[in-house]
């Protein structure tokens, strides 16, 4: 498990090849939620367990992601699943088994990251060093932080428990928090976290740069611009840890993975840890389903030279001249997660920069972007406002992430669904809770409009 091979060498400054051991891991299907901690080895399985709940398929290894693409304006469903269909319609059902998929996943990753965070402070152990137990706290903070944030995007305020689910009473009848609340949670915690972690480069466990690239997606989704241009603007200072790779597809052509542009990615070896990504999206002569697909108006724009650039290479054509997505690729299915690029982080800062009317600054950004993708400049005339550059910066987010879940969310989050989407109905823009939470525990409302 390479996500988790340097955990607990975090703030210690061993060597390399001291962590070897820690490759030799449980299965990922044998660390339960109830571990018990009682000292720095059982402290260790427990995180691991949090990594492993990340990287579930419901969670990060297919369902969340797919629902960030698929609800958007990128994808074609072409397979039998209709309840792909109703994202791509937007009109999702509670009883949708993505959506449910989804929540359990989530909520499972946060239940094992609050075992940690229980039980690991009271760890007596002295192989459990200061250093240790503040790197385990803070990537637990960090992830329930990330998890609690996927929920407040996809479906609104959410029931915050920060206490661990042992059995099937606990933590029942919690209500749901209202939005403002459930992003202080994620907020708390992310300033929890911080203080707690290395200031080091780990591009599969979470570190103080993974945090800031959280909290620099956090504050553009809360609007505080100035904060968001300063989280994101530490990443891209640090030129020699994260840069844009050039040609686009260096970051994960060739099998590539670790690379300088992901600042975190989640790791899967292909046999205990599986990425199912690459079953839906290759054709059947790759051993796929191809159950969605890239659709015409998204070929259109990778393939102009002009928009598109060196992105061309995200999409191809099979036996029959059909389009399919080359990110998740790999066979066995290893492909990474990506969570956060270092694109983000400029285009981050670019968007926070064009809301505060730094003009010039915001362009810098948006053309280093456009440039790594072989475009040349756009011109100051081009976007002489910064409601031109915005819309600019929605456009290249399109194609930059054009199979990463960022696109449903983008236009939920900037109030343009109406002109992008089509989607006038406001309920829409929040997902509906699953059914089967409803029915297990009474004090959960539905989203309105459902």
């Amino acid at each position: 498990m390479k996500r988790i091979k340097y955990i607990a060498l975090l703030g210690v400054g061993l060597a390399v090849s001291a962590c070897q051991t820690f490759l030799d891991v449980k299965p990922l299907e044998s660390i339960s939620d109830a571990v018990t901690i009682k000292d720095q080895t059982s402290a260790l399985t427990a995180l691991r367990g949090v990594y492993s709940a990340l990287a579930d398929a419901g969670y990060y290894g297919t369902s969340f992601p797919s629902i960030g693409y698929l609800s958007g304006d990128n994808i074609a469903w072409t397979g039998s699943q209709s309840q792909v269909q109703e994202f791509i319609n937007k009109r999702v059902s509670a009883e949708n088994a993505t959506l449910s998929s989804a929540w359990i996943a989530i909520y499972r990753t946060i239940n094992r990251a609050n075992n940690v965070l229980d039980k690991v402070p009271a760890v007596t152990d002295p192989a459990l060093t200061p250093a240790l137990r503040n790197a385990y706290l803070g990537q637990a903070y960090a992830i329930r932080a990330l998890a609690y944030f996927d929920l407040a995007r996809t479906w609104g305020g959410v029931p915050i428990i920060t206490k661990p689910t042992l059995g099937p009473t606990d933590n029942a009848g919690i209500r749901r928090a209202t939005l403002a609340e459930t992003y202080a949670q994620v907020l708390r915690d992310l300033e929890a976290a911080e203080p707690l972690l290395p200031l080091t480069t780990d591009r599969y466990n979470v570190t103080r740069k993974t945090v800031f690239a959280l909290k620099a997606r956090y504050f553009l989704y809360n609007k505080d611009w100035a904060k968001a241009e300063d989280f994101a603007g530490r990443l891209v200072g640090d030129s020699t840890n994260y840069r844009l790779l050039r040609p686009f597809g260096a970051f994960f052509q060739n099998d590539a993975r670790g690379t300088h542009e992901s600042v975190w990615e989640i790791f899967y070896n292909g046999t205990t840890e599986v990425n199912t990504h690459r079953n839906q999206w290759q054709p059947q002569t790759a051993g796929g389903t191809r159950q969605w697909a890239p659709n015409d108006a998204l070929v259109a724009l990778l393939n102009n030279p002009a928009i598109g650039g060196n992105r061309s290479v995200l999409v191809a054509r099979d036996n029959q001249n059909r389009a399919y997505g080359t990110l998740y690729y790999r066979n066995p299915a290893s492909d990474p997660s990506y969570i956060f690029r270092i694109a983000e982080a400029y285009l981050i800062r670019a968007e926070a920069r064009a809301q505060q009317n730094k003009l010039a600054d915001a362009l810098t950004d948006f053309n280093a972007v456009r440039e790594r993708a072989g475009l040349a400049p756009l011109p100051t005339s081009a976007v002489a406002t910064s409601e031109a550059l915005l819309l600019a910066i929605e456009n290249e987010r399109r194609v930059e992430f054009a199979l990463e879940p960022h696109r449903w969310f983008d236009i939920v989050r900037t109030g343009r669904a109406p002109a992008v989407f089509n989607l006038t109905d406001p309920n829409r823009y929040l997902m509906p809770l699953p059914i089967q939470q409803l029915l297990s525990d009474k004090a959960l409302e539905q989203n309105p409009g459902y």
